[in-house]
């Protein structure tokens, strides 16, 4: 019995060094999400009852707008790199794992694009 590892049969199967790189952006992203979500709970909570008129007002103001676009864009990010480690672990066709992190992160993308110009359209008030 050789104790000795297969390298033919193990090419190209072993880290490809992304791992590491992954797995610090999602724990970036998720300290990152800690003190946006606390500001947005809280700003959602100090505007409770306001007219539509005192939210674009607050929306308005360069800090509101910047905290809200990290907010968004954060948190996309986020749920992107956690929804590709969901499908690589229990997606087993290659196929099928590879078409759902492209969708999800085609589909995260366009939704993340379309709040950021959603904020921007309303802090430059058009």
């Amino acid at each position: 019995m050789s104790l000795r590892t297969p390298v033919a049969r193990a090419r190209g199967l072993g880290s490809a060094r992304e791992g590491a790189h992954h797995w610090w952006l999602q724990r970036v992203t998720a300290v990152a999400m800690v003190p946006l979500t606390l500001w947005f709970v809280i700003a959602v909570i100090a505007h409770m009852g306001a007219t539509h008129a005192e939210m674009v007002a607050w929306l308005s103001h360069p800090l509101s707008a910047a905290m809200m676009i990290a907010f968004v864009t954060a948190g996309f990010y986020h749920a992107a790199l956690g929804m590709q480690v969901v499908y690589e672990d229990y997606v087993h066709p290659r196929w099928l794992e590879v078409a759902l992190i492209v969708g999800t992160k085609l589909v995260l993308a366009f939704l993340a694009i379309a709040c950021v110009v959603s904020v921007l359209k309303i802090a430059f008030g058009g």
